[in-house]
């Protein structure tokens, strides 16, 4: 599976938003990772439809939108139209996980699935067919910063062996503390897309381009 890196907007400077897309667009970044929070299912807000409205004219970058909200299927219709590429709903939030699948393929947009790291992967096995993407988060979801859950390892090469198994060409993506550490543990175990915050291209300890021109070719060659 090809490596790909999605940068984390909400690990961005909001003042100067559009100055650190253009930097990773330099920097050679895959997609823009679009955090939308509800307060609910995670303790927190992120994003919204206004930054993505206005966003949306202004670059080409893929939207990588993950929707960690407590009800998904009443907004799918609305990110699809506000420009997303790739829509990812938790699976613990969703009863008829299968139908809401279907709804976002429908509407002509990647899908992807996500998992808490306290959720196991055994129930995803008929699912697969029908994604593009599975979502394992390293952290619980919610807030950025947070040190990296190694325990999900094994869930990540699981995963991994699941999608091979049945002969698909699904892309693994990990969320939480990515960085130069724990992206060779977890491309070993099958991940293919990492998800780049305050561990790496973000962590301000170099230019927004720079780093993400360094991480992305780490994440490819180690």
């Amino acid at each position: 599976m090809e490596i790909q890196i999605s940068a984390s907007l909400d690990c961005a400077n909001y003042l100067a938003l559009l100055e650190d897309v253009r930097k990773l667009e330099r920097g050679g970044v895959d997609m823009l990772h679009i955090d939308i929070m509800d307060g609910v299912f995670v303790p927190n807000f992120a994003l919204g439809t206004n930054l993505m409205r206005k966003l949306r004219p202004q670059t080409r970058l893929l939207f990588d939108v993950h929707l960690m909200v407590a009800n998904p299927e009443p907004h799918i219709l609305l990110f699809a139209e506000l420009g997303a590429d790739m829509i990812t709903i938790h699976v613990e939030t969703v009863t008829r996980l299968h139908q809401l699948v279907t709804t976002i393929r429908r509407l002509g947009k990647r899908v992807g699935i996500a998992l808490s790291p306290s959720t196991p992967p055994d129930g995803l096995s008929y699912l697969l067919p029908y994604v593009d993407m599975v979502l394992i988060m390293t952290v619980d979801p919610g807030f950025v910063g947070q040190k990296f859950i190694p325990e999900v390892i094994p869930k990540v090469e699981r995963v991994r062996k699941m999608i091979e198994g049945q002969g698909l060409a699904v892309d693994i993506e990990v969320d939480g503390g990515i960085s130069e550490q724990t992206v060779p543990l977890l491309k070993r175990a099958g991940a293919n897309i990492f998800v780049a915050g305050t561990s790496s291209i973000f962590s301000g300890k170099e230019d927004i381009e720079k780093a993400t021109s360094s991480f992305r070719r780490f994440c490819r060659e180690c």
